[in-house]
């Protein structure tokens, strides 16, 4: 085989393995995001538990100030009947105490309503709070994990790199400059094989002529469709040797 040919396709290689560690190198900082998205989400869950929680015992705080408010109307009221004149104004009176006591009555039966309710809003913080610094614990090794991964990709895109370098510098300039723009256009896949007779890229078939001069392997050619570099590597049988070697032996 060609010596440049032999290079390029070693050169293709490495492009390839250099394109996966960059993409995955791009991948990674996204795949951190969006782990730390979710930990956004169960954040703002324990904050909205929280709230919830908060808001049960506010309302608690203000019935119980309502209950004191109608407890002070109430002794108030009683003071004032024991002055009524006529019993018309003790009955007014006694009207404006049992409303009073009737909101009392609310107010506490309402408290009783969000105690029982504060219980599972307790319940809910407490699981949020778990389920939170677990996200939390899971998040950071996702995180170390992206770091480790990313100083391991770089490593080896630096040695990816300075061999891209050295094969480069045994190509001959003419050669590797059509290599590179037909990397470029194909993403990568500047080689294709034609051993079969066509084009294993655009699955085109070579003209006999065409590959009659590919198979003697003297010229490197490119693919009169796609005008990608061709290789011609046939599958040598040796299993013709093997049986004669055994016979000799």
């Amino acid at each position: 085989m060609l010596k440049d040919l032999a290079l390029a396709l070693r050169l293709q290689a490495v492009d390839r393995k250099i394109a996966s560690l960059e993409a995955e190198i791009a991948t990674l900082p996204k795949h951190v995001a969006e782990i730390e998205k979710k930990l956004e989400a169960h954040t703002r869950q324990l904050e909205k538990d929280r709230a919830a929680l908060a808001a049960n015992a506010r309302d608690r705080r203000q019935l119980e100030g309502e209950i004191q408010t109608q407890q002070a109307k109430i002794s108030k009221l009683r003071d004032q009947s024991l002055q009524a004149k006529t019993n018309e104004q003790y009955r007014a009176f006694q009207n404006e105490i049992s409303y009073a006591e009737g909101e009392i009555r609310k107010a506490e039966d309402r408290i009783l309503d969000l105690m029982e309710g504060s219980e599972a809003l307790e319940k809910n913080v407490a699981a949020s709070e778990i389920d939170l610094k677990k996200q939390t614990q899971h998040v950071e090794a996702e995180k170390k994990s992206a770091r480790d991964r990313t100083a391991i990709d770089q490593r080896q895109l630096a040695e990816m790199t300075a061999a891209r370098k050295a094969i480069v510098a045994e190509m001959t300039p003419t050669f590797y400059t059509t290599y590179e723009r037909i990397r470029k256009k194909t993403k990568n896949t500047a080689i294709a094989d034609a051993t079969d007779g066509r084009c294993e890229a655009c699955r085109i078939a070579l003209r006999p002529q065409f590959f009659q001069d590919l198979r003697r392997g003297d010229q490197i050619l490119l693919c009169e469709s796609c005008g990608r570099i061709l290789t011609y590597t046939p599958v040598v049988d040796v299993s013709g040797d093997l049986a004669a070697s055994q016979q000799i032996a």
